[in-house]
Order: structure tokens, then C-alpha cells, then sequence
């Protein structure tokens, strides 16, 4: 089959489509004939050989797809042969053909497409994992997402209001700003502008947010204290700002604040098939009506990889990047 390799770590250039073996389905698991793939930030930094690949994974890049089933291994009941489906897997995305673990397989809801769909497993798990399993982020609260304007971002805002929270958003540029707006965002600041604490306690009546979702980390961990609300909870997905930081801890012990981080791939099994769970009941339904929706900056055919990776290492785009493996049914 056809797959996406590199030979040594590099930029974008180094990425090339070859091939590589087909992969066979094992007890628990599927094959999906892959129409499209997600573009995530971790297949960056793979690609510079900044990320090991677990011992368990495949080599090849991609944690996201959607795509038809082709095969069934032992043992798996919830899926057949022919099935459209999406989902989060352990690398092997950037392929023809990729291997999953059934339990972190999604069926694709009526009206939603392939693209759509490889624009959802990594962004929504990661959301649902941090800013609603374990940040609780519920109905009357209000939610600070920072990279408001990422897949991770826009995917964020819908789901903060489709639960009947209040979305904030910083990202840098009045253009983003903009964008997070009219993706919903009750109010969107220009990041670039300077301090944004002020602007969100303003909003909040002096108050202060319930949840923070923070793919930043570094210098933005100071300010995020200090714009939280009494008993807020602080989610940690990224450190794309930095792992270092000098923080006050003051309002963390005035405030009740709790500090929950975590990394999707790592996470076990079976945890990740708890997420999954959660998004068939509480999110596919809404996904089927309409409501809430990946959105997509562009797609890539699997021979512009490369032109994928800079657009997204660039920094310039608007929600998901997806590559299409060919025709798309």
C-alpha cells in the first residue's frame, strides 16, 4: 500500500509517499481503508524526532482517520465489513490501509464526511477527556480556551456550548479573533494585543473563569491563575509556549484551583475506550443533528504532505488540516 515515510528527521521536505506493508487485523482490532487523515500537531513532531513512537505503534505517521472497514479481527462485535466509521489510532494514519483498535473506533454519523470525519477522533477525545471528563466543564459555567482558532480550538467552542457554557478564546491576530467569534466564542481576544487577564476578568464580572483549557503552557500559567474562579480547574493539553514557568501559586490555595494535565497517546486502552464511549452518547447524536461540526481549513492529497506540515507548523490556519488518501466515496 501506499504510505507516507520519511528516512531521517527534518522538515516538511523530508516527507515522501512510498509503501509499506499492509496491515493485518489482530484479536480486538479492524483494518480501515483510509479516505482521509487527520494532521496533528504530535505527527510534527514526530517528524523532527521529537516525539518516540511508543514501542507498540506504527512507525508511520497519523493518530486520526476515517474510512470504510475491510477487515475484522477476532473477536469484535460492533463492526462488519463495509462499515464508514472513525477513528483514533496508534499511528499508521498516513496510509491506504490502517490498523485500529476497535474500542477507539466511532461510527460516522448520517450527514457528516469523510473529511469531517478525520477532522474529529484526536480533537474531540482530546476536548471531551480534559475539558469535560475531568475539568467538568457543565452548563452555566464559563470555559477560557487559549489556541482558540486550532482544530483543538474551534472543536472546543462548539462543544463548550453545546453543554451551555460560555466560551473565551485568545489567539494571536484580530483575524483569529475574529474567527473564534463567529465560531461562537462569546468573546475573542487578540492575544498579540498585549495581557489578556484584565479583558477576561472584565467579562466575567471580576469573577474569573471555572475551567481553562491551555495548549500554551509557559508564561501564559501565571495569568491563567490568576483570571480562574473559586474551585476553577485548570486543563493542561500542550506546552507549545514552554514547559518552564514562574507562577504565583497564591490563588491556587485561595482559590481551590485544581491543575489536571494530560497527553492523548499515552493514555491506556481502556481509558481511551471510555472516551470514545462517551463521545458515541453524548456527541455523535449532535453531530447527526448538525449542531456541532469539525471544522476544516483545508485538505491535502497524500502527495502534498509536506505542503500539509508547513502549513500547519506556519500557524496561519483556521481549525483542522486533512489529508485525502484519492477519490473519496
Amino acid at each position: 500500500m501506499r504510505a507516507v515515510r520519511f528516512d531521517t528527521p527534518g522538515g516538511p521536505d523530508v516527507l515522501y509517499v512510498g509503501t509499506a506493508d499492509m496491515p493485518v487485523a489482530g484479536r480486538g482490532e479492524i483494518v480501515i481503508k483510509v479516505s482521509a487523515a487527520g494532521v496533528n500537531r504530535p505527527d510534527v513532531s514526530q517528524r523532527l524526532g521529537r516525539y518516540p513512537v511508543p514501542p507498540d505503534a506504527s512507525p508511520i505517521l497519523g493518530l486520526e482517520v476515517a474510512g470504510v472497514v475491510v477487515e475484522v479481527g477476532g473477536g469484535v462485535q460492533a463492526f462488519k465489513r463495509g462499515d464508514r466509521v472513525m477513528a483514533l489510532v496508534h499511528g499508521g494514519g498516513y496510509a491506504e490501509f490502517c490498523r485500529a483498535d476497535a474500542r477507539h473506533v466511532m461510527p460516522m454519523p448520517d450527514g457528516l464526511s469523510f473529511v469531517e470525519a478525520a477532522g474529529f477522533p484526536e480533537v474531540a477525545m482530546t476536548v471531551e477527556f480534559n475539558m469535560v471528563m475531568r475539568a467538568g466543564l457543565s452548563a452555566g459555567e464559563t470555559v477560557l480556551i487559549h489556541g482558540g482558532s486550532s482544530g483543538i480550538g474551534t472543536y472546543a467552542i462548539a462543544r463548550a456550548n453545546s453543554l451551555g457554557a460560555t466560551p473565551i478564546t485568545t489567539s494571536r491576530g484580530a483575524d483569529k479573533a475574529a474567527f473564534c467569534r463567529g465560531m461562537g466564542a462569546a468573546m475573542a481576544i487578540d492575544s498579540s494585543a498585549g495581557e489578556w487577564v484584565d479583558e477576561v476578568m472584565d467579562f466575567t464580572g471580576g469573577r474569573g473563569v471555572d475551567v481553562i483549557l491551555d495548549m500554551v503552557g509557559g508564561d501564559y500559567a501565571d495569568r491563567n491563575l490568576a483570571c480562574m474562579a473559586v474551585d476553577g480547574r485548570y486543563a493542561l493539553i500542550s506546552l507549545q509556549g514552554g514547559a518552564k514557568a514562574a507562577v504565583n501559586l497564591e490563588p491556587v490555595l485561595r482559590r481551590r484551583l485544581t491543575l489536571v494535565g494530560s497527553t492523548l497517546r499515552p493514555l491506556p486502552p481502556e481509558t481511551k475506550e471510555t472516551i470514545a464511549a462517551r463521545l458515541v452518547r453524548d456527541v455523535l447524536p449532535i453531530l447527526s443533528e448538525g449542531r456541532l461540526r469539525p471544522h476544516i481549513h483545508a485538505t491535502f492529497d497524500i502527495e502534498d504532505v509536506g505542503e500539509a506540515h508547513r502549513t500547519l507548523e506556519q500557524n496561519d490556519h483556521f481549525g483542522k488540516l486533512v489529508l485525502t488518501m484519492g477519490d473519496i466515496p
